[in-house]
């Protein structure tokens, strides 16, 4: 059981991060086998993937110190789209955190410097929506 969990916080992890990672696959087998009870899937995931997030939030914070350096893989241009994206669009993008693009978001919040609170609690209720909807489906499904 320890592995289970451990296994699925490490791939919602990883799937939060910029590394091209996938954690519904893991947490629907975990379903379907039955190894631990719903709610801990849905905890441990979600634990795993809001963390995950918060890297790319200190990524985006720390980006910040090495901007206009020429070795910085994003020029000053980019960046200031950026910062005009975010500023239209606000804090509200971080409620799609959970979808395939939603780490850019994590990452754009942290460089545009969103108050740590506001972060975790908007990414809290995407990420743990989203696997409350996963595991609805999957018992609809099963």
């Amino acid at each position: 059981m320890l592995w289970s969990a451990l296994t699925l916080f490490a791939a919602a992890f990883g799937a939060a991060t910029i590394l091209p990672f996938q954690s519904e696959v893991v947490f629907v087998g975990l379903q379907l086998a039955g190894t631990l009870p719903l709610w801990a899937l849905i905890a441990v995931a979600s634990a795993g993937n809001i963390l995950g997030s918060v890297v790319n939030y200190a990524l985006g914070r720390w980006a910040e110190h090495y901007r206009g350096r020429r070795w910085f893989p994003v020029g000053e241009r980019q960046l200031d789209r950026a910062r005009d994206w975010y500023q239209r669009y606000g804090v509200w993008t971080l409620l799609l955190s959970w979808a395939p693009f939603g780490d850019g978001f994590t990452v754009a919040a942290g460089l545009m410097r969103t108050p740590v609170w506001l972060f975790l609690a908007l990414v809290s209720v995407a990420k743990t929506g989203r696997y409350i909807l996963l595991a609805w489906a999957t018992a609809s499904v099963a």
